[in-house]
This record gives structure tokens, C-alpha cells and sequence, in this order.
């Protein structure tokens, strides 16, 4: 039996979706920023990172419109 005391899963200190996708999209912008400032294997990994930031974001933007559904 879960304790009543126990926190919640969305506490008031935890972030929101929409505070996430912010997040991630300036995570992206800076790394292709930085894609675009340096050269070889660290643009490589910027890009990498870049692309990581996006996929992250797509995939809240998808948790966002469908809120309800698990995962």
C-alpha cells in the first residue's frame, strides 16, 4: 500500500513538459551554433548533440499532444 505522504509524481518542483521542449530547443540552437563555429571532431559532436536536443524535443512535443497516453 502506497503511503499518503509520499510524493506525487508531478511535485510542484518538478518541470513541465512545456519548460522541457524551452529547454531542449535552446540546448539545440546552442549546439548548432557551436556545430557551425568549430571544426572537425568537435563539430561532429555538436551536431550529435544538436540532434540528440531535437530528438528529445520532437518527442515531448508528441508526450504534450498526447498526455494521457504512457511512455
Amino acid at each position: 500500500m502506497r503511503d499518503a505522504s509520499a510524493q506525487s509524481p508531478m511535485d510542484d518542483d518538478e518541470p513541465t513538459t512545456e519548460t522541457l521542449r524551452i529547454e531542449q530547443d535552446k540546448r539545440e540552437q546552442a549546439e548548432r551554433e557551436r556545430e557551425q563555429q568549430s571544426g572537425g571532431a568537435e563539430a561532429r559532436a555538436a551536431g550529435r548533440r544538436a540532434d540528440k536536443a531535437a530528438y528529445l524535443r520532437e518527442k515531448l512535443d508528441e508526450q504534450a499532444e498526447h498526455p494521457d497516453e504512457p511512455g
